[in-house]
């Protein structure tokens, strides 16, 4: 055990972490030099193609230093903020931390929220820079544990093979987990056989034990996604542990959407798709529910908004399910007549307006660092997004710490982007939840022909809703696509109409026969066409094309 090191790799988006872990793996000739690719451990396709981590990624590593054998446990984690919470896993499974900064770029918020997530874990940190080989083995210390104990290993993450059933990754804490042990998951209950046991090197390595101390996996014939828990500690079924590891904190959805399949036959295969997901991505909760519009769909609970779009993409990717998200919302607190609260994370959900007492929002705590000459649009942005400004800190003469007090409603959507794009891509931002405050929110309903289409309905404050109206009737204009009746477009707050568009009919030109005379006999035609597009109009319903959903997101643009 005393040659053993578990460490994670912590920093800001884009400041090299992936790199480093190429580089470690290189050195210590974990990977050849023909299996070596930039981002190695990012073995998705998405993870790629965007150049960032998503998923958190374990391997083990030999390095022989002043004549000794040690082993590495190296745990590569994201960096966008979206995914702290893959970090929080990582962290719980380690010892020491590498805190990488990119020498050109310097601190950001990120660095400092992920060091002080590390910190409160008593890890050992490395400031990294440059070259740090050897200060792993000298500063990290050995991880503590009875290896003769009762066994307890924390799951920190789990993956899906269909052909074996679910894998699952852990850290071993005290005791050790033999081949063909009889095993017990403390919070489900459940009890299995350890088939295989093994450690994580570029592929899985059987062993015939994972000793304390040590990071492997497990594979004993789960097919079950609900029977595996994040955080959950693995003991031995004969002689259990009395007590669970402390693991890590439960995940709190920030963003809440509706994910329904395209074509409604193909529900069940959609919750299929939804199980194997969550097994890898514990940060993502769902629920079934229905929509009018839409069909059978799931509501979704997401980190973030790029959580939300790489949910979406995996789906599509890895299940090919095509898949329509509905607008985004964030759970509001509705306090009724009777001073109850209820939780409302949809606006399906939102209660009558003559119940309601007053509506809570979530509020954020948000760190932008910036250049100083971005100061003046960034404040202007973030008091666009109904923001306060509570702090302005020179860190450098040419680098500023803004912190603001922000609706998280009002940061979902595009403000991470937006930022981005005033800043030139230099602002960074990391944000963590304060709490409740009232304020003054409206359910803003979309009618076509007086129907209301339940998946385009938003929760909107009040002095946007106009806007935010206006914004939709006509994007929406411009998408639906012609009938042989008008269709009328408005927004609505309540019964209140506060915008209104409409999509003209395709028209057959009734008078064309009509050579000359006496103007009565056109005007009858007209008459009569227009009675028949009435009744058409009566019959006839709204098709939503897939990409009016989709524009939604983009109202903003």
């Amino acid at each position: 055990m005393k040659n053993i090191r578990n460490f994670c790799i912590i920093a800001h988006i884009d400041h090299g972490k992936s790199t480093l872990a190429d580089r470690l793996l290189q050195f210590t000739g974990t990977v050849s030099g023909r299996d070596m690719q930039a981002q190695v451990l990012d073995d998705m396709d998405l993870e790629r193609e965007r150049g960032i981590t998503i998923k958190s990624h374990a391997i083990q590593m030999n390095y022989t230093f002043e004549g000794e054998e040690y082993v590495l446990n190296l745990i590569d984690t994201p960096g966008h903020v979206d995914f702290s919470y893959e970090v929080s896993r990582s962290i719980a499974a380690c010892e020491g931390a590498l805190l990488v900064v990119d020498a050109a770029q310097g601190i950001e918020a990120q660095t400092i929220s992920n060091l002080f997530l590390a910190l409160e874990h008593d890890l050992e940190i490395i400031p990294v820079l440059n070259k740090i080989l050897a200060a792993i083995i000298h500063r990290i210390k050995a991880p503590v544990g009875d290896p003769k104990s009762e066994l307890q290993a924390l799951i920190f993450d789990s993956t899906f093979n269909s052909f074996r059933g679910i894998e699952v990754i852990f850290r071993v804490k005290n005791g050790r987990i033999n081949k063909g042990d009889k095993v017990k998951f403390v919070a489900t209950g459940k009890e299995y056989f350890a088939d295989e046991v093994g450690i994580l090197r570029l592929t899985k390595e059987p062993r015939d034990y994972v000793d304390c101390g040590d990071v492997g996996y497990i594979i004993s014939g789960i097919k079950v996604a609900k029977e595996v828990k994040v955080g959950d500690t693995i003991t031995n079924a004969l002689a259990p542990t009395k007590e669970m590891i402390k693991g890590f904190q439960e995940v709190k959805p920030m963003v809440f959407a509706g994910i329904y399949p395209v074509d409604t036959s193909e529900f069940e295969d959609l919750r299929d798709a939804m199980e194997k997901l969550q097994l890898n991505d514990a940060a993502l909760i769902w629920e079934p529910e229905t929509s009018a519009a839409l069909g059978f769909g799931f509501r979704c609970g997401f980190l973030g908004m790029l959580h939300m779009e790489i949910v979406q993409e995996r789906l599509e990717r890895e299940f090919d399910m095509t898949v329509l998200t509905t607008v985004p919302s964030v759970k509001f607190h509705v306090v009724n007549k009777q001073n109850e609260i209820e939780e409302v994370s949809a606006p399906s959900e939102m209660p009558d307006p003559n119940v309601i007492n007053w509506i809570e929002e979530p509020y954020i705590n948000a760190q932008i660092i910036t250049a100083a000459d971005y100061v003046g649009p960034i404040i202007g942005l973030c008091m666009d997004k109904r923001g306060l400004l509570k702090n302005q800190v020179y860190l450098t003469s040419t680098r500023v710490e803004l912190t603001f007090e922000l609706p998280l409603s009002e940061v979902v959507f595009d403000f991470f982007d937006k930022l981005k794009t005033i800043s030139r891509g230099y602002a960074s931002l990391d944000y963590n939840l304060i709490g409740y405050r009232e304020s003054t929110l409206v359910k803003l309903d979309i009618l076509l022909n007086g129907e209301p289409v339940d998946a385009l309905s938003a929760i909107v404050h009040r002095d946007k809703a106009y806007d935010w109206g206006k914004k939709l009737c006509e994007k929406l204009r411009e998408l639906l696509p012609r009938q042989q009746f008008d269709i009328a477009i408005q927004a609505a707050i309540g019964a209140k109409i506060i915008s209104r568009e409409t999509v003209k009919a395709l028209r057959k030109d009734v008078t064309a026969k009509c050579y000359g005379g006496d103007i009565s006999r056109k005007r009858k035609l007209l008459e009569k066409q227009k009675k028949g597009k009435k009744r058409m109009r009566q019959i006839g319903t709204v098709e939503v094309p897939q990409d009016a959903f989709m524009a939604i997101l983009k109202i903003n643009n």
